[in-house]
């Protein structure tokens, strides 16, 4: 915050010299104080004070990508990423409000300052990492590959060659199709996705193992099989806008993060969700 200084002069009637007082002061708001030095006001456009100041985080995500996000039986949205972020939310003493997109129009509302973060299982890439901040990871996943029970022709990414998959445009699943020479269809939901191909309209498809995992569970007679998997974890974490006015957000958020690790809750929550604890690498 800019620091303005007021000069007060006084006449001092038992002298002839002349006393300056200069004080300093914030346009809005207290300073905080801790012992005998208070605080400095964070610089004007700090991410976390217009956060704070607003009582709001305002949370990115799909809502239609069980279990990260989805909505329940009541239309309640619910999910691994809902809970994460709420947990964060709390810990940096505001609410989070909710803005649900398809996962196109995400990074575009991140980048245009309509969206705090996005959470939404977004797995950490190097060609992402030169756009955004990204957060500590809250979440370790791998990538799987998934076929009709009756395909015995795909049976790793190499066989991809050729064939067709359908994924979300500009995720790291079509991102890992078209590298081994598949031809992705653009598609926005997981349903929609096993739809496509347990009617034989596409060969395959690739999405978080966890993802298919929970399908498998809530869908047992699904017809479709994994048939394969990457070796390296990749690492789920939140991105946040590049540039000194987020970077005490991301501290906070790094924080908070780790104390929802070390007091368990990301295991609660991943094993609510998952059915296993994709908060620690493995």
């Amino acid at each position: 915050m800019k620091r303005r200084t007021f000069i007060s002069l006084m006449s001092v009637m038992a002298a002839a010299g002349v006393l300056t007082l200069a004080g300093c002061s914030n346009s809005s708001g207290s300073t905080a104080a801790s012992g005998t030095a208070a605080s400095v006001a964070p610089a004007a456009g700090d991410q976390l004070s217009n956060i704070q100041s607003s009582g709001k985080l305002i949370v990115a995500l799909e809502g239609a990508w069980q279990p990260w996000s989805f909505h329940d039986e009541s239309d309640t949205l619910v999910g691994y990423d809902v809970e994460v972020s709420r947990a964060i939310a709390e810990k940096l003493g505001v609410e989070p409000e909710y803005v649900e997109s398809d996962w196109d129009s995400l990074f575009a509302g991140l980048d245009a300052g309509r969206y705090d973060i996005v959470c939404n299982g977004v797995e950490v890439t190097d060609e992402r990492a030169k756009t955004y901040d990204f957060t500590e990871p809250y979440g370790y996943i791998h990538t799987a590959l998934a076929v009709r029970k009756d395909n015995d022709e795909i049976t790793s990414f190499e066989d991809l060659k050729g064939k067709t998959t359908a994924n979300s445009l500009a995720s790291t699943y079509m991102e890992l199709a078209e590298s081994y020479g598949a031809t992705v269809q653009g598609i926005d939901t997981l349903e929609e996705t096993i739809q496509l191909l347990t009617a034989g309209r596409i060969d395959a498809t690739l999405n978080a193992d966890v993802s298919f995992y929970d399908y498998l569970n809530v869908h047992p007679d699904a017809d479709f099989k994994l048939v394969a998997q990457t070796e390296d974890a990749s690492h789920v974490a939140i991105p946040l806008r590049k540039g000194n006015a987020s970077a005490t957000l991301l501290d906070a958020i790094n924080t908070a993060i780790e104390e929802l690790r070390a007091d368990g809750t990301l295991k609660e929550l991943s094993e609510k969700y998952f059915g296993q604890d994709i908060s620690a690498e493995n």
